[in-house]
């Protein structure tokens, strides 16, 4: 298992900690973080899609305005995250640009991905970049965040953007080997986890408490990261982050850190969650033509197909797709509002921008956010009625 995981993923997440990248709070380490650009790019050329989630803001901003005791005050941590933000962002841009690949800086919070709305801005944009060829370089808006709307730390960050974009793997860069039975700092008898089942109760009892005093996190943080991440079927990798070309040789098949294995697969869980959602807030109907698209062959629904608008919601919630009978053909998130779909029933994409003013997708549903009800998963013998509205 641990040879095919990251050797067979698509889409990797990488999260490293703000003691990797600032070498120890002594301002950012230039050459580390190259090194990471060169294997992300690598990976890139290869077809893979990989997002970076990077600690070291505030970190960094310590460095440049000569604190050396991490302030506890909010607006001293923000004020800090500012200026540091600007030489994190630009160590990324220059390394990876200096292997021939583009990058995005994104900054997130709580808040943004426990909207539905937002959360699925947020998606469509990190799924754009990817499809570019651009790697994302995100860490958290530590300058406008509170308590209230604050991930805590990066490896929940990490985890959390793992289930965004729907990843095949996270990888967690650190300062340590992988896992332990036990601290082996104090423990001589400690065993190395070589890997596990992600979500096993007893690995949080083998994680230890808080890191340094640079970052927020310890392996415990990466244990529920990792938990979290099986939650959408994505397995995570705990490793050192000096190991030499670690995500190049984890990506060809070798065995190094700590593996903890999703028990569920990724399209399933996706599926699965939205099969179970029970607080759909309203409906589509579509044509035969779109029907059979949606039904027969798990293409997206076009707005041109649907005939009718039931209900009201917001983009990003999840809606029934239903025939003309009334029978749910599937579910899924909606990529426009209730409002805004009536306007588009039975128009081309080529009309949205006039009659909404902006277009943010051409499908109401898109495939990737859809799941078929089982009374539907047959293939149907219905015929076109021209407009086809799926793809």
């Amino acid at each position: 298992m641990a040879s095919t995981v990251l050797r067979d993923a698509r889409r990797i997440v990488v999260k490293v900690g703000s003691s990797l990248v600032t070498n120890e709070g002594r301002g950012l380490d230039e050459h580390a973080i190259g090194q990471w650009c060169r294997q992300l790019a690598t990976l890139v050329r290869e077809g893979r899609e990989v997002v970076m989630v990077s600690s070291g803001a505030i970190a960094e901003g310590m460095k440049r305005l000569g604190w050396r005791v991490r302030p506890h005050e909010i607006n001293e941590l923000q004020a800090a995250a500012a200026v540091g933000q600007m030489g994190l962002a630009q160590i990324y841009e220059t390394k990876l640009r200096e292997n021939g690949i583009g990058s995005a800086q994104v900054l997130l919070t709580h808040a943004d991905l426990a909207d539905r709305e937002r959360y699925l801005n947020a998606r469509s944009t990190l799924v754009t970049l990817l499809r570019l060829g651009v790697v994302p370089v995100i860490n958290e808006n530590d300058t406008v965040v509170n308590d209230e709307i604050k991930f805590g730390d990066n490896d929940t960050l990490g985890a959390l953007v793992a289930n965004l974009v729907e990843a095949d793997a996270l990888v967690i860069l650190t300062d340590q080997r992988g896992l332990f039975t036990a601290d082996p700092r104090k423990d001589a008898e400690a065993q190395f986890v070589h890997e596990a089942a992600a979500g096993d109760a007893s690995l949080e009892a083998m994680a230890g408490g808080a890191g340094s005093s640079l970052g927020r996190g310890g392996m415990i943080t990466k244990i529920l990261a990792a938990k979290r991440a099986a939650g959408s079927g994505a397995s995570t990798v705990i490793a050192w982050g000096r190991e030499p070309d670690a995500l190049l040789r984890l990506t060809r098949g070798e065995s190094i850190g700590t593996l903890l294995i999703a028990q569920t697969a990724k399209h399933q869980a996706r599926k699965r969650w939205m099969a179970d959602h029970l607080q759909m807030r309203g409906a589509v109907r579509v044509d035969a033509g779109a029907a059979a698209k949606v039904r027969g062959e798990g293409k997206s629904l076009l707005p041109i197909g649907m005939t009718a608008v039931e209900g009201d919601f917001s983009r990003g919630d999840v809606i029934a797709v239903r025939d003309e009978a009334g029978v749910e053909l599937a579910r899924g998130l909606a990529n426009y509002s209730s409002s805004e779909a009536r306007l588009l029933c039975r128009k081309p994409s080529a009309e949205f921008e006039r009659l909404l003013g902006y277009v943010a997708e051409p499908e109401m549903v898109h495939r990737d956010n859809m799941v078929l009800m089982p009374s539907a998963s047959a293939t149907t013998t219905g015929q076109s009625n021209g407009s086809f509205g799926g793809r």
